[in-house]
Order: structure tokens, then C-alpha cells, then sequence
């Protein structure tokens, strides 16, 4: 029975994975650990599944706490501009008043995401961090120049967002967004070393900044706090990778998702590392390779827009609007079915006992 169990594990960890390494043995202990932190394990929705409903102001995010909710999920993660108009940003302070309301009625945590380091932006969603009542932020910054120049230009900011995380009791995590490696990333964090600054770790960002989705993952380990989970075909671009969003956990996804997963959940000694598994499905997300195999020691850096995804070929807008509902559906049911295979098979562990 035991070796079966294991044969499982086995496979569910080995899924998409190219590195050789072999997963754990799922012996009881681990199986107690993985138990455990299945327990304390928080699912957050997210703004992107439903952006194009956000941007034509189908959705609005106080919508996004009902969709919350419904899925019985712990929080909200949603960037300061998503719906337009209707966003965070152009709210009233009443109507900013009145989300934290609804969210604290319903129970949820909401954090919030900008897409720069830059003071002004910073200090936007401060205000509106204040306001709502949050304390988690994620970032990342948009630089163009040589690599040199734009970590140094990085790590000023990050010395702001920690004098700014300092004075109003807030965390914020830096997100790999395709133009920086995990270890450039980590070398910045490690730099800093301030305990309210860590990292975002997106499940397919990486593939365009020509890394591996599990070797980044141990790379930037030791700083991940939150994390993007999404799926993503693998598209080869001349000397490097770019990424295009598919649904996650369908035969076209590319990523070692339940490996991710797994190893995700097992950060930190005696509790949790990563406080929030966010739902971010991108479905016909493109995204152009960004690094190179071949690159510069000190490769030019472009300038990147803000992450979007247009009308994919022959989508009408009405069936676009209706699928995003379909797809976000499909994400939580996917996810939970990985939580809860892990489940079962640490409680069969459990159940019999072996000579690990």
C-alpha cells in the first residue's frame, strides 16, 4: 500500500517537471507537515481573471469580494488601476470606505498590487492601503537601461518602500515580472535585508526571463511571501522563451504545477512562509521572451507596459466577457483538486503506517 501512496506522490510531483531530481518520501512526518499546512493554507482571488469584465465595467471590484466569497476563498488581490473608472484609484474616500466595509463583512483580506516602485505610486496606494485597511502590497518595478543601472535605480526605490513599510505597518513583496532573474531579485532583498520587504513569486514570469519555473523558485525561496498562480505554454523565441496564458493545469499549461505547489506550501521552518496562493489565471496572456541565453553580462533592460491582454483572434467581446467567468470557475476547482489529492494522500500515509 505504502509503495503505491509513494507511486502517486510520485507522479503527481514529477508532472511537467524537467529537472531530475526526485520528489520526497512522503514518510509520516512529512505527511503531518503537509497536513498542516494544508490547514492553514490561504486562496486569494484576483483581479486578472475577469480583467476584460473590469475593463468594460461588467465586473466591478466589489464584485470581485462576491466572487471571493462564493469560492469560499480567504482574501482579494487586486491592482490599484483594474476597472477603469470603477477602480480603487478613482474612488471617493466614501466609496473606498464602503469596499472595506463589504470585505471585512464578508471576511476577506484584501492586498493590493501597483506595477512600479516609483514614489508617486508608492504613495498612492499607501493612501488607498490606509484607507481599505491593508498592510500587503506587491510591486515591481518597469526600468529601461542597462542591468547595472536599473538594480541600482531598484534598490533606491526599495530603500523609500522601506522607510515607507516602516512608518505605516505595511509588508511589501516584489513580484519577478519577466525583465529581472529570481537572482537578481534575491541579491536586491538580500541587500536591503529589512524583514517587511520580500517577494512575489509568479508561477510563469519566469519562463522570459530564460529560467526554469523550479529552479527560480529555489532561487528566490528564502524571500517568497505571495505568489501568482497561473498557467503558461512554453513558447521558444530565437534565443530565449516568451509565454503565452493558458488555462491552468490543462494539457497545453507547461508548469510543474503541483511541484510548485507542493514546495510553495512547505516554506518555513514552523509556520507558513507564504501567506497568500493567489488566483491569477491569464488565459490568452503573450508574453515576448525578455532575456536571453546569449545576452550581455550586463544585458540593456526595455522598457516594459503594464501587463494587459487584448481580444485574442476570432473572440467576439461578448464571448470573451462570458468565458473569463468559465475560466476563474475552472481555476479554483483545479487548484483545490491538487489540495486535495495532496490531502488524501498524506492522510493515506497517516492511515498506514510504514517502516520510513
Amino acid at each position: 500500500m505504502n509503495n503505491k501512496i509513494q507511486e502517486r506522490f510520485n507522479a503527481l510531483l514529477s508532472h511537467k517537471v524537467v529537472e531530475t531530481d526526485a520528489p520526497p518520501v512522503l514518510t509520516q512526518a512529512l505527511a503531518r507537515q503537509l497536513l498542516d499546512r494544508l490547514g492553514q493554507l490561504r486562496l486569494f482571488a484576483h483581479a486578472y481573471p475577469l480583467l476584460t469584465n473590469l475593463t468594460h465595467g461588467r465586473v466591478k471590484p466589489a464584485d470581485l469580494l462576491d466572487f471571493a466569497y462564493r469560492h469560499e476563498l480567504q482574501g482579494l488581490s487586486l491592482h490599484l488601476l483594474d476597472g477603469e473608472e470603477n477602480s480603487l484609484s478613482q474612488m471617493t474616500a466614501g466609496q473606498l470606505q464602503a469596499f472595506a466595509e463589504k470585505a471585512r463583512g464578508l471576511e476577506l483580506d484584501v492586498h493590493l498590487e501597483i506595477s512600479s516602485t516609483r514614489k508617486q505610486d508608492v504613495d498612492q496606494v499607501i493612501a488607498i492601503a490606509k484607507a481599505v485597511g491593508t498592510r500587503n502590497i506587491r510591486v515591481y518595478s518597469r526600468y529601461e537601461g542597462a542591468l547595472s543601472r536599473v538594480m541600482d535605480v531598484i534598490e533606491s526605490d526599495l530603500h523609500y518602500l522601506a522607510r515607507q513599510a516602516d512608518e505605516h505597518d505595511l509588508y511589501f513583496d516584489f513580484e519577478q515580472h519577466e525583465e529581472l532573474k529570481s537572482a537578481e531579485i534575491a541579491q536586491l532583498l538580500n541587500r536591503l535585508n529589512h524583514p517587511r520587504l520580500h517577494a512575489l513569486f509568479d508561477f510563469g514570469n519566469m519562463i522570459n526571463a530564460c529560467e526554469q519555473p523550479l529552479q527560480a523558485l529555489r532561487t528566490l525561496a528564502p524571500h517568497i511571501r505571495q505568489t501568482h498562480l497561473k498557467g503558461v505554454r512554453i513558447v521558444p523565441e530565437l534565443n530565449g522563451f516568451g509565454h503565452y496564458g493558458v488555462q491552468q493545469g490543462c494539457a497545453e499549461d507547461d508548469l510543474p504545477n503541483a511541484r510548485m505547489l507542493f514546495e510553495l506550501l512547505m516554506l518555513g521552518e514552523t509556520t507558513p512562509q507564504v501567506i497568500a496562493f493567489i488566483l491569477e489565471q491569464e488565459n490568452h496572456y503573450v508574453a515576448p521572451a525578455f532575456r536571453q541565453t546569449d545576452e550581455a553580462a550586463d544585458p540593456f533592460i526595455a522598457y516594459r507596459e503594464m501587463s494587459d491582454t487584448p481580444l485574442p483572434s476570432g473572440y467576439s467581446l461578448e464571448r470573451m466577457l462570458a468565458d473569463e467567468h468559465r475560466w476563474a470557475n475552472n481555476q479554483v476547482a483545479y487548484v483545490r483538486s491538487l489540495l486535495a489529492e495532496f490531502r488524501t494522500l498524506a492522510e493515506l500515509t497517516l492511515a498506514n503506517p510504514s517502516t520510513h
